[in-house]
């Protein structure tokens, strides 16, 4: 495997997805793109499927009285982008998210805008109780067009070593 291609047979070539727990360096940033411009259904509908009644988030006249003057992306999309977006660098060979933490909301994020994000390999290390597996965190923050950070947070998984775990047959 090189450069998330695999040769598979001579001349035939397939692209893998995820790095293993030894992939990861403490220190190492993974800029995650494309980026993602968020559009007016998204916010929409990603807060009214998740049942987020505030006005802020799809009512653009109430939205004008508020100190930004329009919709706010709502928040857990924000979230639910960054990691989506990440998980090719950091989590396509996982078991399990361990957690969220420290997450903060730091500058609005509005419709129009293009989300972009990175994560930084923060620590790693064995798992004590599965051999075979080994626990990473990183520090993910996400950007706007401008470069503004918008959010961030730490995210701890669970990833399997190289040669464990499910192949891609």
């Amino acid at each position: 495997m090189r450069d998330g291609v695999a040769e598979v047979s001579p001349g035939r070539f397939r692209e893998t997805f995820g790095r293993s727990y030894e992939d990861f360096v403490v220190g190492h940033i993974y800029e995650h793109r494309p980026g993602r411009t968020i559009t007016d259904a998204d916010n929409v509908w990603f807060t009214l499927l998740t049942m987020n009644s505030h006005p802020a988030h799809f009512d653009y006249e109430f939205a004008k009285k508020t100190e930004f003057g329009k919709p706010l992306v709502v928040s857990p999309l924000t979230i639910a982008l960054m990691t989506g977006m990440s998980v090719s660098d950091t989590s396509g060979k996982a078991i399990a998210n361990l957690g969220w933490d420290e997450v903060r909301m730091v500058h609005p994020l509005f419709v129009g805008d293009t989300l972009y994000c990175e994560s930084e390999v923060l620590e790693k290390r064995e798992s004590k109780s599965r051999p075979d597996q080994g626990i990473v965190t990183f520090k993910t923050v996400g950007k706007n067009q401008d470069g503004k950070i918008v959010s961030h947070y730490k995210r701890t998984v669970l990833v399997w070593k190289r040669g464990c775990g499910p192949v891609d047959d």
